[in-house]
């Protein structure tokens, strides 16, 4: 007779913790994965013709300005989304063209993916400079970054563009990731064979790990990841772990791949990147890595230009041809 209340009392206890575990699930879930549509306030007048970059003091942006870009608005492969973009031609017509994404909260007007363009333009090719949706000028979906597992198939629109609007060759459209947006390359790349090349500064890997990471970062229990997804999917309809780069760089075969990354990332590990270039050698791929001692959260470019700009244009000049690499 006395086991009947203990039930009861255990169940109400379970059932009280699986409430509030549910509601601390979606208050983080909203929190985390929140893009408030416009870029940061720092970057609202940036343009290809004039951006700044404030850290580290005195850094010289003249080489890398760029003409004005022509805006387009290209089609995601999601038909509801229009996505956002700033294309800027090489003198050359015959040149390459290169596809710069951005990170999460970001947009194309970040200094982070103005000052890779310019190195391109710099070196000779044609870029696109896109907005994610959700991001900067482009489509508001539902107001949520979904890790890049959603965010590709607008990649993948803006590549389709370049070959059905401009007339470029597949083999000659290459891709660049900055931060989470790296990640969203990879899995475009992991998605589409015929991808050439990706240049992934800062990606993380696999997207279970990278979510008790950001949970622990932003000093939240990682216990709450599968709460996460769970939120995700009741939310928004996303499920957060159906792609990974990890998994995608499994199915690049012999396409080169350059990762990038500093070591001392409190952002995203740089631990990410050694695991996604053994991953990706393991499969194959033509790999090229570059761990930058002291380097933070895609700080590279910032602290060493020159040999960022070398490795940059001499990745896409050999995998896509017809550049000319900066001395």
């Amino acid at each position: 007779m006395r086991r009947r209340p203990v039930l009861i009392a255990a169940g109400a206890t379970v059932a009280v913790g699986l409430v509030a575990y549910v509601a601390a699930s979606a208050v983080v879930y909203d929190r985390l994965t929140r893009v408030p549509g416009v870029c940061h306030p720092d970057s609202a007048a940036n343009s290809p013709t004039s951006f700044v970059v404030s850290e580290p003091p005195g850094f010289d942006v003249a080489p890398y300005l760029m003409p004005a870009p022509e805006s387009v608005t290209i089609p995601s492969r999601d038909a509801a989304i229009s996505v956002s973009g700033w294309f800027i031609a090489a003198d050359d017509p015959g040149a390459p063209v290169v596809l710069v994404v951005h990170g999460h909260t970001s947009c194309k007007r970040d200094r982070t993916v103005l000052l890779p363009a310019g190195m391109l333009y710099r070196g000779g090719f044609s870029v696109l400079l896109i907005d994610l949706r959700d991001h900067g000028d482009s489509s508001r979906e539902d107001g949520r970054y979904a890790g890049g597992t959603d965010e590709y198939r607008d990649v993948l629109g803006a590549w389709d563009w370049l070959q059905e609007d401009r007339g470029f060759d597949a083999r000659r459209i290459g891709l660049v990731g900055i931060s989470l947006g790296a990640a969203t390359a990879l899995i475009a790349a992991g998605e589409t064979p015929a991808l050439a090349a990706t240049w992934a500064d800062s990606s993380y890997a696999d997207i279970r790990v990278a979510i008790r990471a950001e949970l622990a970062l932003n000093g939240y229990p990682t216990f709450l990841e599968q709460g996460g997804l769970l939120m995700a999917r009741l939310f928004t309809g996303d499920d957060l772990a159906a792609r990974s780069p990890l998994e995608s760089v499994r199915r690049l075969g012999g396409r080169p791949l350059a990762i990038v990354h500093g070591e001392a990332d409190g952002r995203l590990s740089a631990a990410y990147s050694r695991e996604l270039a053994a991953a990706a050698t393991g499969a194959g791929a033509r790999v090229e890595t570059w761990f930058i001692p002291g380097a933070e959260h895609v700080e590279a470019m910032f602290l060493h230009p020159g040999e960022y700009e070398r490795r940059l244009v001499g990745f896409f000049d050999a995998a896509l041809g017809d550049g000319q690499a900066a001395s």
